[in-house]
């Protein structure tokens, strides 16, 4: 908890649960896609500001698994949204030195999407500021049961041992394998559950949960979150009084 005069803890790694799409567009008389378009345009400027603040790690829930469930043509309207967002957006990633990533099953999605993640990957590469990471086709539970089958399959192969298997190598076979757990995690629209969303690495995460609505969500609702997040006490599991510093 930082008190009067003390430097503001910025979190290393940020998540956000975008939610509210559907719940804006609805507020206005819109289709839901009008919703998501408005969502997607929200991205840069909340890209843009976490940066700015030294943010190193920012994740994006994008598409979950259970997303699959919506009408085709929402769906379609997102994919199309996604590869827009993309193409139009490498330009600001190459000049804001932003790092592009994600998390999820990639297989499942078009041959045209994946072409264009892809592409925005290895074009930024090199850069070394910012990781923005979109959770595509991303479960926490499918993630976990990935990640055991992956230490299955090398103890059947004798490269490991069950009783070598321990929290630091289970995370490293989890898709965020290498990256920090998130420190903060958001949620806009005032629903209060994680959506099987980093399930395993939100297990000390600060959750802030906003009503302000996707669409809406501005780089100043960024700010105060974090300000949040530096009014409280992070124990890690300790006693009151003995408090951790987070590693920001």
């Amino acid at each position: 908890m930082t008190g009067p005069g003390e430097k503001k803890r910025i979190p290393r790694h940020v998540a956000i649960i975008m939610d509210g799409n559907g719940r804006w567009a609805r507020q206005r008389g819109l289709p839901r896609l009008e919703g998501h378009r408005a969502g997607a345009e929200r991205v840069r400027p909340i890209t843009t500001t976490a940066a700015d603040l030294g943010v190193e790690y920012l994740t994006l829930y994008t598409f979950s698994t259970e997303n699959w469930r919506r009408p085709r043509h929402e769906i379609s309207g997102l994919m199309r949204y996604l590869r827009q967002y993309l193409k139009n957006e490498l330009p600001t990633m190459m000049k804001n030195n932003v790092r592009f990533q994600t998390i999820g099953h990639l297989a499942d999605l078009s041959p045209g999407v994946r072409k264009e993640l892809k592409r925005t990957k290895q074009a930024t590469a090199d850069n070394d500021g910012l990781t923005l990471v979109l959770a595509l086709n991303y479960g926490g539970r499918e993630e976990i049961v990935r990640a055991a089958r992956l230490l299955a399959a090398r103890v059947q192969k004798a490269e490991l041992q069950p009783e070598q298997i321990d929290e630091t190598l289970l995370a490293a076979a989890l898709y965020t394998g290498g990256m920090p757990d998130p420190d903060l995690l958001i949620r806009t629209s005032g629903e209060m559950r994680l959506s099987n969303f980093l399930l395993w690495q939100a297990s000390y995460t600060e959750l802030v949960v906003t009503e302000v609505l996707w669409p809406d969500f501005a780089p100043r609702d960024l700010e105060k979150a974090i300000e949040e997040f530096n009014r409280r006490s992070r124990r890690f599991g300790g006693r009151p009084g003995e408090e951790e510093e987070a590693e920001c």
